[in-house]
């Protein structure tokens, strides 16, 4: 499979390291304005480097793309690469209205390429333990989740089109809240209504919410507390807690934990285990953070994969991501008005 990187920003060379160490995968190529970027993404590939993904859409140069670029340019690149017939993985969130995910999702449908969205949390191991252990039902059926994922504001932001609204789509919800939409709707299946209190009084940022508190419900009959903020003092902080008839799960980053306790039925004896991922801890300390980003890029790359050859991925659709906008939108919508919001009904096949 030939692949091209879109964007040589720092996600770009991570994404293009990914491709590199897969077997099956090679880069031929890297566009990027910024010619010494895409030269550090292509390392020593060979790949060609390009100021122009257009120069790399054409013919059977490559069969798929990487879109890590600034948000406000998804949209056209990625609706470029599938009228050229290419496959394409994109960074979150899939664009930055609803109607551009739309057109996105449609053009995917007409063009029979698949559009994959880089929600990378699913891969990270305390999550992927908690996706398995809701579907193999070892804590029953859920009834409430709990969910938030935090940061402490703009200073983690390398670019003001991260967070300004008329560029990033939005705030919190866009930015890590569209990580924890995803999750939720991962572990637990569609979310059909939000209640939500949203504010930007920490950071100010118009159009671009600083927190949101967030009450869902999901078809299933689970209801969901959420929160997304840019004023968690503590750092970088996501975690999530499942709680069914036969037990609860908790799957934490920022450290990577998890806590499982099982029951027979309500009221018997209960059963705890703790994963506490030391390896992960200590190479985030030797290495980085980026460490722990830079596997999951290569865990998503593989299920993209799977999804190409049109088999079962636990990767995130264009659908996921369409989905994820919704959501958001409806939230920031639900502050707004003080009211419930009910999301369209999605397609029975989830595509």
């Amino acid at each position: 499979m030939k692949f091209v990187q879109i964007g040589g920003g720092v996600m770009g060379e991570m994404r293009a390291r990914a491709v590199s160490s897969h077997p099956d995968c090679t880069l031929v190529g890297v566009a990027d304005p910024n010619t010494e970027s895409a030269e550090r993404a292509a390392g020593s590939t060979g790949a060609r480097v390009v100021a122009d993904a257009g120069e790399l859409l054409a013919g059977d140069h490559c069969d798929a793309v990487i879109v890590s670029t600034p948000l406000p340019l998804h949209e056209k690149i990625i609706l470029d690469a599938l009228a050229a017939g290419k496959h394409v993985l994109v960074e979150k969130p899939l664009a930055t209205t609803l109607d551009a995910c739309t057109r996105i999702h449609e053009a995917a449908e007409a063009s029979g390429c698949a559009v994959a969205v880089g929600f990378n949390h699913r891969f990270y191991p305390s999550f992927a333990y908690m996706q398995r252990v809701i579907a193999e039902g070892r804590i029953g059926r859920v009834d409430s989740v709990r969910v938030m994922g935090g940061h402490d504001g703009l200073a983690n932001f390398r670019q003001d089109w991260m967070y300004k609204s008329e560029m990033s789509g939005g705030g919190a919800m866009m930015d890590i809240g569209i990580h924890m939409t995803d999750l939720v709707r991962f572990m637990v299946g569609e979310i059909d209504s939000v209640f939500a209190t949203t504010g930007n009084a920490v950071w100010n940022v118009e159009g671009s919410e600083d927190r949101a508190h967030v009450i869902m419900n999901t078809t299933a009959g689970a209801s969901v507390l959420y929160e997304a903020t840019w004023n968690e003092w503590k750092g970088y902080e996501v975690w999530m807690e499942a709680y069914g008839d036969q037990g609860m799960i908790r799957a934490q980053y920022g450290p990577m934990v998890n806590v499982l306790i099982t029951q027979s039925r309500p009221g018997a004896a209960r059963k705890k285990e703790r994963n506490f991922y030391p390896e992960v801890v200590l190479r985030e300390k030797l290495k980085g953070w980026e460490t722990t980003a830079q596997k999951s890029f290569e865990d998503e790359l593989a299920q993209f994969l799977r999804q190409i050859a049109g088999e079962p991925t636990l990767g995130a659709s264009d659908w996921d991501g369409l989905r994820a906008v919704e959501i958001a939108n409806a939230v920031v919508a639900s502050g707004e008005r003080g009211e419930l919001v009910r999301l369209s009904a999605a397609p029975a096949s989830g595509e």
